[in-house]
């Protein structure tokens, strides 16, 4: 049996409802088996995210991006992933919606953290660039919305695009611009989704993590004891 301590609460938050459509084009996403849950969350492999990745190169190549913007830090692993079959550089960004250490939105929505520069390497590649923009899930879509908002702020490049490994079919909070080709690999129900890199938070080793992986695709099944 495996022993952990999930210590952070599910967000309310992530449950409230808005008039914000999610619905997009179907030709765009890859559908998925709906997932065993195991403690009221659905736990993903870095194989599982490798295969959703993989899944959506022929739709990238399509959008011929120049860069790929990675959005800290879920976006970085599949941002790499990506990177190897589809061979264009990668710039980073850091954004951050709640807060850490309240688990609540940040009072003045999602905050730049980090941002890149464009006087040299892969950042000059972004004006006037085709530019791909990465993260893991597409939750409430305020912080794709707040990338692409900030990016074409402060930059101009010829065409944005955003690929998530993950769109929650829900309501959204934000909307993204019609001209922003969207990417979705896989979609999935709104779970509380655990992620490989986030293991460690969750009191788990990768190796428990993957096991958990493997139960929610089917596996063996593995018995989860909460903490008292």
């Amino acid at each position: 049996c495996l022993q952990d301590q999930l210590a952070r609460p599910q967000r309310s938050w992530l449950k409230t409802r808005h008039s914000s459509s999610f619905a997009l084009p179907q030709s765009n996403t890859r559908k998925m088996t709906t997932r065993r849950a195991l403690d009221g969350k659905v736990y993903f492999s870095y194989e599982d995210i490798h295969d959703a990745v993989s899944s959506s190169v022929a739709r990238v190549k399509a959008f011929k991006p120049d860069v790929i913007v990675a959005i800290g830090g879920g976006g970085f692993i599949p941002a790499r992933m990506l990177r190897t079959e589809v061979k264009v550089p990668i710039v980073a960004v850091g954004l951050e919606l709640y807060d850490d250490n309240t688990n609540t939105i940040n009072e003045n929505g999602v905050q730049i953290k980090q941002w890149f520069s464009t006087d040299y390497g892969p950042g000059a590649l972004v004006e006037n660039g085709r530019v791909l923009i990465v993260d893991e899930v597409d939750d409430t879509r305020t912080t794709l919305a707040a990338c692409v908002s900030e990016l074409r702020k402060r930059h101009k490049p010829s065409q944005v695009g955003c690929l998530v490994v993950h769109n929650k079919l829900k309501a959204k909070r934000a909307s993204l611009p019609s001209d922003v080709t969207y990417i979705a690999c896989e979609e999935v129900p709104d779970e509380w989704n655990c992620y490989p890199w986030d293991a460690a938070a969750y009191g788990l080793t990768a190796r428990a993590h993957t096991k958990r992986a493997c139960a929610c695709r089917g596996g063996a099944p593995v018995v989860v004891i909460a903490a008292a």
